[in-house]
């Protein structure tokens, strides 16, 4: 125990006693991961939740209902670089994930774990049913597991070094990934709680660290501001989510599909990595960061919050649990992490959206929740609402909009609409809601989805107009989806929009 802890604290005075960088191996397994994202990039269609950064960038705000400006500002980026593409929308996805598999094996390293470790934790990494396949679409969780990924490198770094611009450095990373979403300040209280119990204690005494604290509420506070004056709607999203995790099992699901998100080989190096960082002598100095995941699944568990919440610490866990796999030189070792390995490479390339379009059944009611569907169904969408549109005689649709249920239809028909001829679009969903109100002029409304009981809420006169039933397309979105004509509203649109937005 002594010769341990004196080797590691010779490799915090002395960045050359890490371990030599396993280049090659890490190399060949980011590209061979690189090759099959790419490969999967231009697969099927947009995903709602893209159509929906497209048309939130071309409205770039400091602050949204539901999400940070960041991604929709990629969005917009792409979308001016390459127009229309589904792949170019898609790149940056594919490199955050490649580097946070680099940055994995990094960590590893850092807990002083050899060429063999740091190879295991990037394999890891790349054969997670969740880590690998968010890079396959630009989304808010890819980004922002990226950022803890690099976040958790800079503190475990720390801990070897004791460099506090390291400290600097991963506040200003939190600020960027506050732009993303609002998760990362619950990792940052867990280990300052962690580092209370276990030390190290003068983390917290650091005077870089409370200054990056203060750097990132600066760069926050134009989103503060943003959702003080809309209402703090980003709060809302917490029963939102709860109550639609409610409808896919709530806490009983928690644990086990996050430990499914983790793949074959990185559940069991999760659920290894935790034991070692808690009970290892050779990795007491992060024995912190062992209780970090355990204080986040409290935390979301009693949220009720989505089990891909926790995934971002994973990949700090899984390098300790490579780096204490491999201290042990028997050779079973080896044979179960290459076994683990494969079979985790296995379900990933299963998982992959390799699958022909004309293979893919059609989705059923069970089927709603299935993200491949989301994908289909958008030229279904905006022909049928063109073609109601454009059946409205001429004198009304000069006073005539459209009005979506879904915030993913509103942005499927945003984007194209003036390929389609389409008046301005509105739905009350989500954030989109917050894009603007129906002017009051608008006397005729084509309203897409629902069962009809709001726009008769809404609407003297309502008949039906228009239906869509894509083949492949998601039930209550481009599946089953009645168009609606709504006439003569009871209330000017200005008065009545404000209590009609909803998040859910």
């Amino acid at each position: 125990m002594t010769t341990s802890l004196k080797t590691i604290a010779a490799r915090r005075e002395t960045p050359a006693g890490l371990p030599p960088f396993a280049l090659g191996p890490v190399a060949a397994i980011a590209g061979v991961a690189a090759v099959a994202l790419a490969a999967s990039l231009g697969r099927y269609g947009f995903y709602g939740d893209e159509l929906y950064f497209l048309s939130a960038g071309r409205r770039l705000s400091f602050g949204y209902a539901d999400q940070g400006p960041l991604v929709p500002a990629i969005a917009r980026l792409m979308d001016i670089l390459a127009p229309g593409s589904l792949v170019a929308l898609r790149i940056p996805a594919l490199l955050v994930t490649v580097a946070a598999i680099v940055i994995s094996a990094q960590i590893a390293r850092e807990f002083g774990g050899s060429r063999g470790a740091q190879t295991l934790s990037a394999a890891a990494y790349a054969t997670s049913t969740f880590l690998l396949i968010q890079g396959t679409q630009l989304s808010t969780n890819t980004i922002d597991t990226a950022l803890w990924v690099l976040i958790s490198w800079l503190l475990v770094r720390w801990v070897r070094t004791r460099r506090d611009g390291l400290l600097f450095w991963a506040a200003l990373v939190t600020a960027l990934d506050m732009q993303v979403k609002w998760l990362i300040p619950f990792f940052w209280i867990a280990v300052g709680i962690a580092a209370l119990i276990y030390g190290p204690r003068e983390l917290l005494r650091r005077p870089l660290l409370w200054a990056g604290a203060a750097v990132v509420f600066v760069c926050t506070l134009p989103t503060l501001l943003w959702q003080a004056a809309h209402g703090w709607p980003q709060l809302g999203m917490g029963a939102q989510v709860s109550a639609e995790q409610d409808t896919m099992g709530g806490r009983l699901t928690f644990l086990p599909l996050a430990l499914l998100m983790a793949g074959i080989l990185g559940g069991v190096l999760l659920l290894y990595g935790i034991w070692a960082l808690l009970r290892s002598d050779s990795l007491r100095p992060y024995r912190f960061l062992g209780l970090v995941p355990l204080l986040l699944t409290v935390v979301f568990l009693v949220e009720n919050g989505r089990p891909y919440y926790l995934i971002g610490c994973f990949p700090m866990v899984m390098a300790a649990g490579a780096v204490q796999w491999t201290t042990r030189a028997a050779r079973w070792r080896g044979w179960v992490a290459g076994v683990l390995a494969v079979s985790s490479a296995v379900l990933v390339a299963y998982v992959l959206p390799w699958q022909p379009e004309s293979d893919i059944p059609p989705a059923r009611e069970s089927d709603s929740a299935i993200s491949v569907y989301a994908k289909f169904g958008w030229p279904e969408l905006r022909d049928a609402t063109a073609a109601a549109y454009r059946a409205l005689p001429e004198p009304e649709r000069s006073r005539a909009v459209v009005i979506t249920d879904s915030y993913w239809q509103a942005s499927a028909l945003d984007g194209d609409r003036v390929k389609y001829g389409l008046p301005a679009i509105y739905s009350p969903n989500r954030g989109f809601g917050y894009f603007g109100t129906p002017p009051d002029t608008a006397t005729t409304v084509l309203w897409v989805g629902g069962d009809g009981s709001e726009p008769r809420a809404h609407c003297a006169t309502v008949t039906e107009v228009g239906r869509v039933d894509a083949r492949l397309g998601l039930p209550g979105v481009t599946r089953g989806v009645t168009i609606w004509r709504c006439d003569h509203p009871r209330d000017p649109w200005s008065h009545e929009w404000p209590s009609m937005l909803r998040l859910g």
